[in-house]
């Protein structure tokens, strides 16, 4: 799954990347971590011209209550191996594509009782693309139109299962050359069942005391950290 995330990119390199323009005043904040269910505002490309801001947990536009987080915790991912089949995403293929750009992703790996968190990024790249969908909601208490998102994910790969070994899925990630057709609509979701590469990736473990506290966007977030359950199992 994906849960957490971070963009620590600027506007212009975001803007260079896609070959989209930037709309006045976007926020460039960098984020180091963000938990998908704070419902976070993220930097989003699509076919528009533009860079375009939306909401982390999607909300169907055919959802009728004003009370949109139960359903937006619940799709904050869209499991590639049954998107067809869901209505949340169903309506949305081949017709409501973005990628969501990242700087990295956070996972917790499991060891008994003990969980530990890793930052996963690019080999390659400053900025990788997640695949994702996106919808557009009517709130009926402001009237406004809200734009929200989800991120595709699959099954892990093989440094994402080693990770993630419990659950053993990962985001969708998309590389350079599906870029332009993922947001045309050209690609089918269920093509990612295979996931991208483990050489794409590196993973460093992180600091679990900062991803856990209150002030867990800082720059130490994704800095590596030697863990001591490690360590002290390496005494016996």
């Amino acid at each position: 799954m994906c849960y957490s995330n971070s963009s620590t990119s600027k506007n212009i390199d975001l803007a260079k990347k896609y070959g989209k323009k930037i709309p006045k005043g976007m926020d460039e904040s960098p984020v180091f971590f963000s938990s998908g269910f704070s419902y976070p505002t993220w930097r989003i490309v699509t076919k528009d011209s533009t860079l375009e801001k939306m909401n982390w947990g999607l909300i169907p536009s055919w959802f009728k209550d004003s009370d949109y987080k139960e359903i937006a915790s619940m799709t904050l991912n869209a499991r590639v191996e049954t998107i067809d089949e869901k209505a949340s995403f169903n309506h949305l293929i081949h017709r409501q594509e973005c990628i969501v750009p990242s700087t990295g992703f956070f996972e917790w790996k499991t060891i008994g009782k003990e969980k530990i968190p890793y930052f996963i990024y690019s080999a390659h790249e400053a900025i990788f693309s997640m695949a994702g969908l996106y919808d557009l909601w009517l709130d009926p208490t402001l009237g406004t139109i809200r734009k929200t998102f989800t991120i595709l994910t699959c099954p892990a790969n093989e440094l994402m299962a080693e990770i993630h070994n419990t659950k053993k899925r990962m985001p969708v990630v998309l590389d350079s050359s599906q870029e332009k057709l993922w947001i045309e609509g050209e690609l089918d979701p269920k093509a990612f069942i295979h996931p991208i590469d483990s050489s794409f990736m590196k993973a460093v473990e992180v600091n679990k005391k900062i991803i856990l506290s209150k002030e867990n966007n800082i720059p130490e977030a994704q800095m590596p950290f030697e863990n001591s359950f490690f360590t002290q199992g390496e005494l016996f």
